[in-house]
């Protein structure tokens, strides 16, 4: 072999080489493979053939919510101009492909606004502890009193509403938009907004992870979320991860985790999702 030809594969083998050293990648790592993309045209932009998921060995803790968004290094705060309120995070590969499909939507006169994001496991548990002693109405119902038994209580909680440890958003890649019924985005503004999402969200990373059960592979899991959007390429490596990492005896720390088990809330609930966000 000839010397210089002796360099080129020493160069690129040196390329070529994956050690990351970190638990969880850095924007720094992901940005080269996700941020620097740009729109090619308005209503046709980031193709997801370009969006390769980088490799990440996401931590237990970290599918499971058990941080801090506001001090970890690859979360960031939404501005006012796409959320609903101040204090708010997502992953910052997640933050910048949204931006990239807000500015594309408005010149198409839509306009998102971001009502929930990032919610860590002590905020998730919130909600759940809110549904499960009543404290928090569900459809007008005080659950602790009309479903008393534990079973029933937490599959009417699960119609909407994840266990801590095993919600989506706990991962910065998944948020809310504009409105939380499904019916809003059926009729006006709302369903305008919603047809360009199915026609264009796929091309900025995004997906649908609750489509309407029994349609598309989806048997179980949570009822259909018109305004929940996931980033695919992060979102796509933690349900993978979840599936070998989390068991549902991995559950607790808050009132009802005893019905995890029973219920397989892991396989049908965090794994029971839209084929498509998968792909």
């Amino acid at each position: 072999m000839k010397p210089t030809l002796y360099i080129y594969c020493f160069f690129l083998l040196v390329a070529c080489a994956d050690t990351p050293s970190k638990t969880v990648a850095s924007e720094k790592e992901l940005a080269a493979k996700v941020v620097a993309l740009k729109p090619t045209t308005t209503k046709d932009t980031i193709l997801m053939d370009s969006i390769q998921s980088p490799k990440i060995d996401f931590s237990l803790d970290y599918i499971m919510g058990k941080f801090d968004p506001k001090t970890h290094d690859d979360f960031i705060e939404l501005s006012t101009k796409h959320a609903s309120s101040k204090g708010m995070y997502l992953r910052k590969d997640t933050y910048e492909a949204f931006k990239k499909m807000d500015e594309a939507a408005r010149k198409d006169g839509i306009k998102f606004v971001i009502r929930s994001a990032t919610r860590p496991f002590n905020h998730q548990k919130r909600i759940w502890e809110g549904k499960w002693t009543g404290a928090r109405l569900v459809d007008g119902k005080d659950l602790s009193k009309s479903t008393p038994k534990v079973i029933p209580r937490a599959l009417r909680i699960l119609e909407y509403s994840s266990m801590p440890s095993t919600s989506r958003h706990h991962w910065g890649t998944d948020f809310d938009i504009n409105a939380f019924e499904n019916s809003y985005f059926e009729t006006g503004e709302g369903k305008k907004i919603y047809d360009w999402m199915l026609q264009h969200a796929a091309s900025f990373g995004f997906c649908q992870p609750y489509t309407p059960k029994g349609d598309g592979g989806r048997p179980h899991g949570y009822n259909e979320e018109k305004w929940h959007w996931s980033y695919q390429p992060i979102s796509k490596i933690l349900t993978q991860q979840a599936k070998t990492k989390l068991k549902d005896s991995d559950i607790g720390g808050f009132q009802g985790a005893e019905t995890a088990v029973s219920i397989g809330v892991v396989e049908k609930y965090v794994l029971g999702i839209n084929p498509e966000c998968l792909e």
